[in-house]
């Protein structure tokens, strides 16, 4: 098959006796996706979105940008490209079998805060081994104690001993937690996510006995505003704000039917031609997450950062935080070791559109208020050299 020639663009909380079943709420994983196939859409050949595709990808390069909320009209890809990530991420090591993917660091670490002694005496190293990045589903029907996991009481009190059943958080430790109709998910739910977000760590307690363990994970959201808003609180959590509409252009909606067909028709054979766009992400994106931590954020584009969100009337400071970080994962995705102008540009809209204040008789979209705002800015700027 030949490819088409155009390309895509802690707290706490006490655990619930309800049960449900495996089915509803077992995560996906990279070999799910097509219910007939088992096989992903490759995240490369999605046409179009380049705003909720760079949103992710920025994410994965920084984790500490916090996330990603997708809003748009139904059947636009929202899902489909979520669930694509997973294939193009490089994979990560952990302690061979952990359920909460903890790193040989990390478990050596806690074995020598419980045994108080030296490292060289704790224990023998634990084995390691190479797993996808876990992206984990949340189904909407979740019961808290498949979210957070439950303690066995009965084990406890008989034999002495811990027995948890990791949930959902668990799995989803240094990965992605995906949420579809985020803003349908029940309030006791968001109140959980809220508090593990903010810590990073889950703590289940009952009965007087308490676990916990480390729940470090990437939120993902997507759903469309017309179900209803998120709350304020949630919203507020999530690092970037993807805005997704359906495709207007001639040309790109039939290349979506197109590849869509042919990876139906052929899907591994459709995987196979993409498979080097693929890899090449992929290289690109390990190389990025290396050269983050070296980018450098010039004073002048902070100063405009800082000034840009004064100006907005935008609460808090991670309005600044966050668009300082997510310039900074651009430019290392450019390959780049400074951040420059495009980089602030590239991410001032989604960073901030869903931070402005609301305003019942604003008519104007909140994401082209950003970019006046940053242009009058950019404007004022130049008008100042120009005099000098």
């Amino acid at each position: 098959m030949s490819k088409p020639a155009t390309k895509a663009h802690t707290n706490s909380h006490t655990d619930s006796k309800k049960e449900v079943s495996k089915n509803e709420t077992e995560p996906f994983h990279r070999t799910s996706g097509s219910e007939k196939t088992g096989k992903v859409f490759p995240f490369t050949a999605i046409v179009g979105q380049d705003e909720m595709k760079l949103c992710l990808l920025l994410n994965v390069i920084d984790p500490r940008i916090g996330g990603v909320l997708v809003m748009g009209h139904r059947g636009t890809g929202k899902s489909t490209t979520v669930r694509a990530l997973a294939d193009v991420l490089p994979m990560i090591e952990r302690v061979e079998g952990d359920v909460f993917n903890r790193t040989v660091e990390e478990v050596m670490h806690e074995k020598v805060q419980q045994t108080r002694a030296k490292a060289s005496h704790a224990a023998r190293k634990p084995h390691a081994e190479k797993i996808p990045v876990p992206v984990v589903d949340l189904p909407l029907g979740a019961t808290e104690d498949r979210v957070c996991g439950t303690i066995d009481i009965e084990k406890a009190l008989t034999k002495g001993e811990k027995a948890f059943e990791a949930g959902l958080l668990a799995r989803a430790n240094r990965g992605f937690l995906y949420i579809d109709e985020v803003n349908l998910l029940d309030d006791h739910l968001v109140d959980v996510l809220l508090d593990v977000a903010a810590s990073g760590v889950n703590v289940v307690e009952r009965e007087g006995i308490s676990i916990k363990h480390p729940a470090r994970f990437v939120l993902v959201g997507s759903g469309n505003p017309e179900e209803g808003e998120l709350r304020p609180q949630l919203l507020d959590r999530f690092g970037l704000h993807a805005r997704i509409t359906t495709i207007t252009n001639l040309a790109q909606r039939v290349e979506i039917v197109k590849r869509r067909r042919a990876f139906d028709a052929n899907p591994d054979e459709f995987l196979e031609a993409w498979k080097p766009e693929q890899q090449a992400l992929q290289a690109r994106i390990v190389q990025a997450q290396k050269l983050v931590s070296k980018v450098e954020l010039p004073d002048d584009l902070l100063m405009l950062i800082a000034e840009l969100c004064m100006n907005l009337g935008i609460d808090g400071h991670r309005g600044e935080l966050t668009v300082s970080r997510a310039a900074s994962a651009h430019a290392a995705l450019f390959g780049r070791t400074t951040v420059a102008l495009e980089d602030i540009k590239a991410v001032a809209v989604p960073a901030l559109r869903h931070r402005l204040r609301r305003d019942p008789l604003e008519t104007m979209d909140a994401g082209e208020k950003v970019e006046r705002e940053l242009q009058k800015i950019l404007s004022s700027m130049n008008e100042s050299v120009s005099l000098s």
